[in-house]
């Protein structure tokens, strides 16, 4: 059973100062996860995470990611300016975009980013609107087919049918790259694939780390390209249901390390650097929503009405993502009645859960709605006219500092012209 990482008497007291809704972290959490992955790969030096920006692009969290060591990924302009208003330099940004804007490639390459090219095109145009490529780049590669994973028990498991993947480039795409990169004086070069999303398997890095370690040694014997860095992208996951595994990181880790000595080491490719850039992993388990039931409705169905809704977190609703909900103080109820628990928007896919067995609700309880601390806020917006709810952080030592402030109306109005 899932538990919350706070409790119904710290968050009672939350609630006085703070109103509901709100997104909560668990710095603990956070630095914990950080630490975690740092060990699964302390046996690549210079080995280092980069954090997806797009998970939690908060500086608070952020920042919690930097003085552990971490580096960013981010994939806009605004996600570039925010990594350096909090001191993100050169290497410790990764840029991989896709249909990417001249202003983002110009701030990516002014910021000395590493800039992961999607495409042969979208070469052309950083050198068009950049005016030269840059000195250290990396390749994004999509091998195509179908990417399985062998189960015990269970057969084949597909994960992605890659060739659908919007993402990177063919091999052919990136010897051609590379051989272009080469001629125009790059000293760095680095590949990133990405395969899968939110995988529950400790077989996915070691698995994807085969593909890009062989396609490296490829590039060495076909072009005398040494590659010096390799991405290995994000996509471990977080268990949201109650019932689902949690990945081993430190298996995780050793699998890659196993695949790295079989396959680099022996093709002298044994001094590249790993780079990983998770969001998901790093942050969900970390955050959750508080949320206060104001409503109870019977029809057909029994509906328990919540001041938060999608636009707090637009996951269940736009992928029919599962959140475990807790009922703080009820934890010890039986889960005898079942409701949808839905938001106040005018659209019937409104619903953070649907016929999920609870304990029977009542006006003014508080619910906690698991694994949002990754693309939970992120994917936030104004339907409706609703308003973006606080972020706050449960520190180390029990106090909560809120990181972002709730909307008012007059941001809301703030871009409009009347």
């Amino acid at each position: 059973m899932k538990k919350p990482f706070v409790t119904e008497e710290q968050l009672q007291k939350i609630v006085q100062e703070y109103p509901t809704p709100f997104h909560l972290y668990d710095e603990a959490g956070i630095r914990r996860h950080c630490r975690m992955i740092n060990e699964a790969f302390s046996w690549n030096p210079g080995f280092r995470e980069h954090f997806a920006v797009k998970a939690t692009p908060n500086p608070s969290i952020l920042r919690i990611m930097k003085e552990e060591g971490c580096g960013v990924d981010t994939a806009s302009l605004t996600e570039l300016m925010l990594a350096e208003k909090c001191g993100f330099k050169n290497e410790e940004i990764f840029f991989t975009s896709i249909d990417t804007p001249a202003e983002d490639f110009r701030k990516a390459y002014d910021l000395h980013a590493i800039i992961n090219f999607d495409d042969p095109d979208a070469m052309n145009f950083f050198e068009k609107h950049v005016g030269k490529l840059p000195k250290t780049a990396c390749l994004r590669y999509n091998p195509g087919g179908v990417f399985t994973l062998n189960k015990s028990h269970e057969g084949f498991q597909v994960m992605g049918q890659l060739e659908e993947n919007k993402f990177g480039m063919t091999k052919d795409q990136i010897f051609a790259c590379f051989q272009r990169l080469k001629e125009a004086g790059c000293e760095n070069y680095g590949l990133h694939t990405f395969l899968a999303s939110n995988t529950l398997s400790d077989d996915y890095y070691p698995a994807l780390a085969r593909i890009i370690f062989s396609l490296a040694v490829e590039v060495k014997e076909t072009l005398g390209i040494s590659v010096s860095f390799i991405n290995l992208s994000g996509g471990i996951g977080v268990p949201y249901k109650p019932d689902e595994r949690s990945n081993n990181v430190l298996a995780i880790g050793a699998g890659v390390k196993k695949a790295y000595e079989e396959i680099l080491v022996p093709a002298g490719l044994g001094n590249v650097r790993l780079c990983t850039e998770l969001g998901r992993w790093m942050t969900a388990e970390s955050g959750c929503i508080v949320t206060k039931v104001v409503h109870l409705k019977d029809t057909y169905r029994h509906y328990a009405g919540v001041d938060a809704n999608a636009c707090n977190l637009m996951r269940p609703a736009m992928y029919g993502a599962y959140h475990h909900i807790t009922v703080m103080g009820k934890e010890d109820q039986p889960c005898d009645h079942v409701y949808d628990v839905i938001g106040d928007l005018c659209e019937n896919n409104d619903k953070l859960a649907i016929q999920r067995s609870l304990p029977e609700l009542e006006p003014g309880d508080l619910l906690v709605i698991h694994d949002t601390g990754a693309h939970g806020f992120s994917m936030g917006y104004n339907y409706n006219g609703r308003l973006r709810s606080a972020e706050l952080l449960l520190k180390e030592d029990g106090t909560v500092k809120m990181i972002r402030r709730p909307e008012t109306p007059d941001d809301y109005f703030a871009t409009l012209n009347f």
